[in-house]
């Protein structure tokens, strides 16, 4: 079920709400946490009810294991190998549903073998489920996790804000608020959920979809793009990319705040850094959390001096790259910007620095050459790009776009009136700078909330936050683009 549907809107998210509601009177307090977590299996089940047993069977294993972590008392090699075991085992399903195609197919690449590739759907979400109970089995390990009910570990989990497509939540975070606050009804806390919700829901429906168009044309048409429609190509889907997942992240985190519940922010204003390293302080914060945590640290660090922190930076990101998508580009992804956090590192080191004015588009330009990568369906296709973008072509201008039958009628308040399109520089290019001052120069969700008073001006923005989107959602429901991931 995806948040930008009428179904949620309309049905899911009310019924929730109100039964709630209803169980927070004192005789059905108990009930409330089994509630939610037969809610969220339901959400879950909606998309494809064949991949529950997927997500259950993971979920019981994983707590079982968990709760041997935590009875292991002093034994150090039970709990290595419990914990290993549990690991692996969270790592062969993740591995079976989202990469054993990509890894037979380049076996019989290399060796000119003909093993059967498995064609497997990916269960939504395996990432994100898989990333947050191995948090919990190593922390557990470490002695960092309480023997929890298996109703609490069960809504931890499949909790269906999070569930499709993040944040990674961590254990002693989410679940000590499933007693009172989840109990307790907050006036506040539901009124910054509703900004919250109505702010993401507008930046998914009214920019990253109308955005769609352009990027899906440019990657789709790599051979005859000319220099700017390769540019605004590239800007297109980094803006398109930040609007959608930060406007998933803004409605998981608004409909966490409705139930009464925080769960972490997963973005702060990326395109503001000035430095590649402050990026990923700001992109997608739990992943970055998760990978410096749980794979840089355990590499050691930056505790073996530079060649090793170097290699340990690289080899993360490149796991990061990987955890994305089965592919080449993903992999080559990871490894830019494990590259330039080690050159960052590097130049720190050194004692040198750069003015904010200076660092912050030499830092948008790499994060845009980067999404190149990341949205190109295959290498071959990324180096072609990257060509048109420095001028392999000697005409500049867009040749044909599709895209201004996605704004036309937010501009105009007109219909579709075809399929084809002439070129639409003249669009493009002051919707793209605006969005770039958008993200650049106007506050955060997180920011906007903080600033929030109980004042008719404040309703009244969410209001139209939320109608506006709302109205057109309903003939255009796409996909988040990381759903996918």
């Amino acid at each position: 079920m995806l948040f930008n549907t009428y179904t949620f809107v309309l049905l899911f998210l009310p019924v929730v709400l109100g039964l709630l509601a209803l169980f927070r009177i004192e005789k059905l307090r108990w009930a409330i946490v089994p509630f939610l977590g037969l809610a969220s299996l339901a959400f879950y089940a909606y998309w494809d009810i064949r991949y529950v047993p997927i997500l259950l069977g993971s979920i019981v294993f994983n707590f079982a294991v968990g709760r041997a972590l935590t009875g292991a008392g002093e034994d150090a090699g039970k709990r290595r190998a419990l914990l290993i075991a549990g690991i692996a085992l969270d790592l062969i399903l993740l591995g079976y549903f989202k990469y054993v195609g990509f890894f037979v197919g380049n076996v019989n690449a290399v060796l000119g073998t003909s093993l059967p590739v498995f064609s497997t759907m990916l269960p939504l979400g395996i990432s994100f489920f898989t990333f947050t109970q191995i948090e919990y089995l190593v922390d557990a390990s470490r002695g960092k996790a309480e023997r929890y009910s298996f109703t609490d570990y069960l809504l931890f989990v499949s909790f269906f804000p999070h569930l499709i497509a993040g944040p990674i939540l961590r254990h002693d975070d989410v679940i000590p608020q499933f007693g009172d606050e989840l109990r307790r009804w907050s006036d506040t806390a539901f009124a910054t959920g509703c900004l919250f919700f109505a702010v993401g829901l507008f930046k998914k429906v009214m920019i990253a979809d109308m955005l769609a168009p352009w990027a899906d044309y440019a990657f789709a048409n790599i051979a005859g793009l000319g220099t700017l429609s390769a540019w605004l190509g590239a800007l297109s889907y980094t803006m398109q990319l930040y609007f959608d997942f930060s406007g998933y992240s803004d409605m998981a985190v608004g409909l966490a705040f409705m139930l009464n519940v925080r769960i972490p922010v997963n973005f702060d204003s990326p395109y503001k850094s000035a430095s590649i390293v402050e990026f990923w302080r700001r992109w997608h914060i739990t992943l970055s959390r998760f990978l410096r945590e749980y794979l840089y640290f355990p590499l050691g660090g930056n505790r073996k001096g530079p060649t090793r922190t170097t290699v340990n930076l690289i080899l993360t990101f490149l796991l990061g790259g990987l955890w994305h998508g089965a592919g080449w580009t993903f992999i080559a992804w990871g490894g830019w910007h494990g590259v330039l956090l080690a050159l960052n590192h590097a130049w720190r080191r050194a004692g040198r620095t750069l003015p904010r004015f200076i660092g912050l588009p030499i830092t948008f330009l790499a994060v845009v050459a980067g999404w190149v990568l990341f949205r190109a369906p295959s290498m071959a296709a990324a180096l072609d790009y990257f060509a048109a973008m420095v001028g392999r072509h000697a005409y500049p201008w867009p040749e044909q776009s599709q895209a201004l039958s996605a704004w036309l009628p937010v501009l105009t308040g007109f219909t579709k009136l075809g399929a084809t399109w002439t070129p639409a520089t003249i669009v493009q290019v002051p919707i793209l700078a605006a969005l770039l001052v958008f993200v650049l120069v106007l506050p955060n969700t997180q920011e906007l909330a903080e600033r929030m008073k109980a004042r008719p001006l404040w309703a009244a923005f969410i209001v139209v936050a939320f109608i506006v989107p709302f109205l057109y959602m309903g003939g255009r429901v796409t996909h988040f683009l990381y759903y996918q991931f």
